[in-house]
């Protein structure tokens, strides 16, 4: 009998319209640039691990504490991954079962805050400045039930004011301090956050969603030491599963666990979980490091490319996965930037800058990342090339030419790069 029971030419015969529709989304991933911050490749190993039968397998509660039988294999490979996140990051316990990005953060409101409750407050930076919707955004439940305080970059540095971020705290005393962004290209001073944290008496949370696999491999400084909470995903820079994870102190492992299980969750995504546990396995090699160190490398490049294509780079330049960058400099908006760059084989995303005097629906900025061109392969020579694309098709945004040049040179890149060979 076979070891392995996905099919996909079952899927095909079974139902041929998923089945072209999941060919097309390979077909475009091969055949388009990825500078989205927020997206990588699984490996094939990855993918084979979240397509297995652990799918099927029911399993509430953690390992050798299932509320179900026949959890032998499925705590096997949760172990696993539990105690790889231990090992990789220096953690003392790890929680690898949320869904989510949101469902881990929502378990750490659920472990330390009460909904509604006054006392309840948390400083974290503001969604425009570089935070995340579940940083306390009002249309988010952690805006709804939690009092959140916003801090900001500095208006001239456009980076993280600690002494600024201090005085805020003093002032408000809140319960939780949280750090860690989706649209903030800087280092993070996670050793003067847990000393603000300890001067207050605030629990310190850090949000590594975007940058953990840049920890993972050295390429970015890791916030374990520090804080008593992590949060991150595992879709992204680590290139696992879609996912998250919890890395806490043990002084906290008992009250985030009961918060993911059962207050958030029921039954773990098993099959998610073994995905989690190969990436994890895979960010331990060498080859891994070296992908982390090029991330950084390409985004610094690619940032110094386009500042060079007439571009203002926010911040003035990146240590990380990522680059904010306002285009009005070219005559643009985000939105129009990231439509143009669609039409030509190249997705990032509309992102507003600090300050930004234009809305939301059309901001002032995009932000684009690096961590899957990375994976591919590319370096710096290839970040300058697309940058230079970028800035032709910015600059001439009516002409046709210039559009189908820089579809050739997006097709040039992958054919030279293969995705999934």
């Amino acid at each position: 009998m076979r070891e392995y029971a996905a099919d996909w030419e079952a899927l095909k015969a079974t139902d041929p319209e998923v089945a072209e529709a999941i060919a097309g989304e390979l077909e475009r991933e091969r055949t388009t640039l990825r500078l989205i911050a927020s997206e990588n490749y699984a490996s094939p190993a990855v993918l084979a691990a979240v397509g297995s039968t652990l799918s099927d397998k029911y399993a509430e509660g953690y390992p050798g504490r299932r509320y179900y039988g026949g959890c032998r294999y499925v705590d096997v490979v949760e172990q696993l991954a539990i105690d790889r996140a231990k090992e990789l990051f220096g953690a003392e316990h790890a929680n690898v079962q949320p869904h989510s990005g949101a469902t881990a953060n929502m378990a750490v409101f659920g472990a330390f805050l009460q909904p509604r409750d006054p006392a309840s407050t948390v400083l974290g930076m503001k969604l425009a400045h570089g935070g995340h919707l579940t940083h306390g955004s009002p249309v988010n439940v952690s805006g709804m039930w939690f009092n959140f305080i916003g801090y900001e970059v500095d208006r001239e540095t456009e980076q993280l004011d600690m002494d600024r971020i201090r005085d805020q705290a003093l002032a408000e005393r809140p319960r939780v301090i949280l750090a860690g962004y989706t649209a903030y290209p800087r280092t993070i001073d996670f050793e003067a956050f847990r000393q603000i944290a300890d001067e207050v008496g605030a629990l310190f949370w850090v949000d590594a969603a975007h940058f953990i696999g840049l920890v993972a491999g050295g390429a970015f400084p890791s916030p374990v030491p520090y804080a008593d909470v992590v949060t991150f995903t595992t879709h992204k820079a680590l290139r696992g599963p879609r996912g998250a994870m919890i890395l806490c102190r043990e002084e906290h492992a008992k009250a985030i666990d009961k918060a993911v299980f059962p207050m958030m969750q029921g039954g773990p995504i098993e099959n998610n979980i073994a995905g989690k546990a190969v990436a994890l396995n895979e960010a331990m090699t060498p080859a891994f490091r070296g992908y982390a160190e090029r991330t950084v490398r390409d985004a610094r490049a690619l940032a110094s490319g386009l500042a060079d294509e007439g571009l203002r780079v926010v911040s003035g330049g990146t240590d990380s996965h990522l680059a904010l960058v306002d285009v009005r400099p070219l005559g643009v908006d985000g939105k129009s930037a990231e439509t143009l760059c669609d039409e030509v084989g190249i997705t990032l995303n509309k992102n507003q800058i600090p300050y930004d005097p234009n809305p939301p629906s059309a901001p002032s900025g995009i932000r684009v990342g690096t961590p899957a061109c990375s994976t591919l392969g590319m370096d710096e020579p290839e970040m300058r090339e697309v940058a230079g694309i970028i800035g032709d098709v910015l600059l001439h945004p009516e002409d046709a030419g210039t559009k189908e040049k820089a579809r050739a040179q997006v097709r040039d890149l992958m054919q030279r790069f293969p995705l999934y060979p």
